[in-house]
């Protein structure tokens, strides 16, 4: 394969007519051009200039090198404009996604502090669930997101490793902000209310309300059921947290909601007023809070920035 600098040195001494002026202009010694000539004579097969007294000629094979190298440098140049325009970009755009819980209760003061520091950054802010945002995040779709996990499970597929803070899973750069506790909601005037703290086996005769089967809080609802030793029995199904604790206000079932769910922790709302929330013994189930970016890449400033705005939110929780 050619080398490029080698093809600058051929042009810049056919264009200056001499090895010494050539390397006057590329900041050379003489005797660096000299031997740049002869690699690439040497890699080529052909003599690319003919030594004259008053100076160097091309021959037929060496114009015919530095046209094509006139090309290549135009190519890379155009390469380099490029670049800078979508570097340009990068610093000048920051494209999140967050799942709907987590963009409510998390969100909306890291949007409102980055945009304070940041006027000219274009922010978008996209909604879905975890499985519906990585995929985007991995093809460089987006910039940034705000995802969940629940133990033994994962942001993304393939083996994990920590570095520098941030750990590295499934082509995703995750960061923790928190640990989420699920808990146990109840309607008012349910027996079990008056109770401050309960198990998760005293529910097990109990209509429940929960999230669509197939999703990430529900799957992990029958598992710890299944752990306590009975199967729930789903009343009810909704991906939407607030009508799930008005379907319990209503009395027709309990539910497991993770508590950013219920405006608790960060001082951002109240659950339903018909509702009672109470903790779950001898621990919660545990839902993860991660800020994840493409791994692979460079982290861009704006994404940074914005990392550390939810850092800092994710900390003022109570």
């Amino acid at each position: 394969m050619l080398n490029v600098g080698r093809l600058e040195v051929l042009r810049a001494v056919v264009e200056r007519g001499s090895f010494s002026a050539a390397a006057e202009s590329l900041s050379y010694t003489q005797s660096a051009v000299s031997q740049a000539i002869a690699r690439l004579e040497a890699e080529t097969g052909a003599q690319l200039l003919v030594r004259e007294r008053r100076g160097v000629t091309p021959t037929s094979a060496g114009l015919t090198l530095v046209e094509h190298a006139d090309r290549i440098f135009g190519a890379i140049a155009d390469a380099e404009d490029a670049l800078a325009q979508v570097s340009d970009t990068q610093l000048r755009r920051l494209r999140v996604a967050t799942f709907p819980s987590g963009g409510a209760a998390l969100m909306p003061l890291a949007v409102a502090r980055f945009r304070r520091a940041h006027p000219d950054v274009s922010l978008t802010l996209a909604e879905g669930e975890p499985s519906e945002i990585a995929p985007r995040l991995r093809a460089g779709e987006l910039d940034l997101a705000l995802l969940f996990e629940f133990p033994g499970t994962g942001s993304g597929r393939g083996r994990r490793s920590r570095r520098a803070g941030a750990e590295t899973s499934g082509g995703l750069r995750i960061v923790t902000l928190l640990e989420d506790p699920m808990e146990l909601v109840l309607p008012v005037a349910h027996q079990l209310s008056e109770r401050d703290t309960l198990r998760l086996v005293d529910l097990s005769g109990e209509p429940w309300v929960q999230t669509s089967a197939a999703s990430p809080c529900a799957r992990h609802v029958v598992r710890c059921c299944r752990e306590a030793g009975f199967e729930p029995e789903v009343s009810f199904e909704s991906d939407d947290f607030d009508t799930v604790q008005g379907l319990v206000a209503a009395g027709v079932g309990v539910a497991l909601v993770p508590r950013l769910a219920l405006g608790r922790g960060l001082g951002v709302g109240a659950s339903h007023p018909g509702i009672v929330v109470r903790p779950l013994a001898p621990a919660p189930p545990m839902r993860r809070i991660v800020v994840a970016t493409p791994a692979g890449v460079a982290v861009s400033p704006p994404a940074r920035s914005m990392i550390r705005e939810l850092v800092e939110v994710a900390g003022r929780r109570s």
